[in-house]
């Protein structure tokens, strides 16, 4: 994938994909469009356009959709991907075990392995799980300001039932409009995990005795994540923009952060736009 300066080329199109990141200070962001790469972090305090050129491709199949399902795939591809299933979002209702796994080799690869049970604080505390292989992607993606991860899991299954048993003490969402505004303020997350443990020991144990010591394992002394991101000027008011509503969205870009950009004429939610064909020119 080829990297777009910014300065030399001000125009480029193709299917839209989640914005890449590289862990600095501030993160670094690259718009993805077809095989091209557009650093974003340049792009600050100029005027850019997207426009929707009114095509979705599966990012599975290639399909033509009217719809995307699940942030970028085909109807029947979401009927039929593993990683388009119920699990996915509910890995609670993981149902390996059972034999009915759309597809069992795609389940060993991203539910058989490690995750990690985590606490971030994106709008607020919060519990959330991801594999191991994506700290820091995943707090990223969510615009965490800190992040601190508590458990380690041998599967997504396991991961899922630490987190519904926190969530009856910590919200397991983010609030995307505080997030945008910029006005979280930092918590402190050891201190937080202590309390979420000594309250819930007992279950905890409960799931060891169950699975294992090996595979429910706290984390001990693990240091926190910090991070900061590009941005000039947070909105006052979140206003949302959407391609299904204005196909031509364009703005000052003021900031980038999770997985949003943020222009003096409102936000744009990159990753709920994967697949849709655009085009980008940078004024």
């Amino acid at each position: 994938m080829s990297a777009i300066d910014p300065a030399k080329k001000k125009i480029l199109s193709g299917s839209l994909s989640k914005m890449s990141i590289a862990f600095n200070n501030p993160i670094d962001y690259n718009l993805v469009v077809g095989d091209q790469k557009l650093s974003l972090n340049k792009l600050l305090g100029q005027k850019i356009t997207l426009e929707y050129l009114g095509v979705i491709n599966c990012r599975h199949c290639g399909r033509r959709t009217k719809k995307s399902f699940n942030q970028g795939f085909c109807y029947p591809c979401f009927r039929k991907l593993p990683q388009c299933d119920i699990c996915i979002l509910s890995p609670e209702k993981c149902h390996y075990d059972q034999g009915t796994c759309r597809d069992e080799q795609w389940g060993e690869q991203f539910c058989m392995v490690d995750h990690i049970v985590y606490l971030a604080n994106s709008s607020g505390l919060k519990v959330g799980i991801t594999r191991a292989s994506q700290m820091p992607v995943r707090w990223i993606d969510q615009g965490a300001i800190q992040a601190l991860p508590i458990f380690k899991v041998a599967t997504r299954y396991q991961s899922g039932l630490l987190e519904i048993l926190f969530k009856g003490c910590v919200s397991d969402r983010t609030n995307w409009r505080t997030m945008l505004k910029g006005s979280v303020e930092r918590i402190n997350l050891k201190q937080k995990a202590k309390e979420l443990l000594d309250t819930n020991q007992t279950p905890i144990e409960a799931l060891q005795a169950q699975f294992g010591l090996n595979a429910i394992q706290p984390i001990i002394d693990m240091d926190e994540w910090s991070f900061e991101y590009p941005v000039k000027q947070y909105p006052t008011k979140v206003i949302s923009q959407s391609f299904d509503k204005t196909p031509m969205i364009d703005g000052v870009l003021l900031g980038i952060k999770g997985q949003y950009l943020i222009l003096d004429s409102g936000v744009l939610n990159i990753r709920k736009h994967t697949a849709y064909q655009i085009r980008v020119s940078v004024h």
